[in-house]
């Protein structure tokens, strides 16, 4: 039966809930290419982060179906590794990687989160004929809209602070991003108990400067945009407010917050797209065809207009950033 509701509530059902878009057998990879599918060149750069900062651990938050664990463990053995979602374990991860569905207080650890806070479902608001900011509400097997109550209260607050809609055009549009801030401000605080380390969040997102006017509430199935419809049978997504989230992550303690692209976080980290020099393919064929296919590779990665666009925030829990990233933003 079709129901009225807020675009968070009808999100996470349909993510979430009973038979939700996340908890079904084929993951996320069924879907949509992340940068993890992409090549395990991001792995090693992430591995590489790891060692720099002096960690032992990686904890994988929205690890999918453990996909950059593996790739982790493939690259570098020695890193003790945990997966975190909602999602049951999956069967072929290997026993040696630990999973459950909070961060483990129990080692200091880089905390990647890799587009797990696009999917931390949001409120929606849209300015009324008279300059209110309402909140949108949604039919979940339809996607129809209409215009709610006002905004009032912490989410008023969060976007008088964050994203200032009050008087603009009719139809200028929000994400109320206040439920990604918090999640943040939880996992930092569970990896300040367990001692510290390094969180990265990595995503699609945009700050004050560069803020939708419409939005940018999306749908995606099979590698395609939909539209979004909050019934199961896709993703629902929207851009991250990486400044709101940064500052959360201060508020919890963070400290020496880095913001970069994915382009230049990778390529500091190593991953470059340079073609091979031709001699090679001369004197070793196989290395020739090897480097060829990570230069590739490292593209796609970097790529400007696509994954090289992701927004990295990189912020030290009881440590510093490592040099090979601070200052290079």
């Amino acid at each position: 039966m079709n129901t009225w509701s807020t675009w968070r509530d009808a999100t996470h059902r349909a993510l979430y809930g009973a038979g939700g878009f996340y908890l079904r057998p084929e993951g996320p990879a069924g879907h949509f290419r992340t940068s993890v599918h992409a090549s395990p060149l991001f792995a090693v750069a992430l591995a590489r982060l790891a060692r720099a900062a002096g960690l032992r651990r990686v904890v994988d938050v929205g690890a999918g179906r453990g996909e950059l664990l593996v790739a982790l463990r493939r690259h570098d053995p020695a890193l003790a590794l945990h997966g975190v979602d909602v999602a049951a374990r999956p069967e072929a991860l290997p026993p040696s990687i630990g999973w459950g569905t909070e961060v483990p207080e129990d080692e200091p650890a880089l905390l990647v989160a890799n587009e797990w806070l696009d999917n931390v479902p949001v409120d929606v608001a849209e300015v009324d004929g008279h300059g209110v900011a309402r909140v949108v509400e949604v039919e979940s097997g339809t996607g129809r809209e209409r215009l709610g109550a006002e905004v009032v209260g912490p989410d008023a607050a969060w976007l008088d602070r964050w994203w200032p809609v009050k008087g603009a055009e009719p139809g200028t549009r929000a994400e109320i991003g206040a439920p990604r801030d918090d999640a943040w401000a939880t996992a930092l605080g569970r990896l300040t108990a367990s001692g510290g380390g390094l969180a990265v969040a990595i995503d699609y997102g945009h700050d004050r400067t560069t803020r939708p006017t419409h939005g940018s509430l999306a749908g995606y199935r099979q590698g395609r945009v939909v539209e979004p419809v909050p019934d199961g049978t896709c993703d629902v997504t929207c851009h991250v407010a990486v400044d709101a989230v940064a500052a959360a992550g201060e508020a919890a303690g963070a400290a020496g917050t880095v913001h970069l692209s994915q382009r230049t976080a990778l390529h500091a980290l190593g991953v470059q797209g340079g073609r091979p020099p031709y001699e090679l393919a001369r004197t070793n064929p196989r290395a020739y065809l090897a480097a060829l296919r990570d230069a590739g590779e490292a593209g796609e990665l970097t790529a400007r207009g696509g994954l090289g666009d992701f927004r990295w925030v990189v912020q030290g829990v009881g440590t510093d950033v490592p040099r090979v990233l601070a200052g290079v933003g």
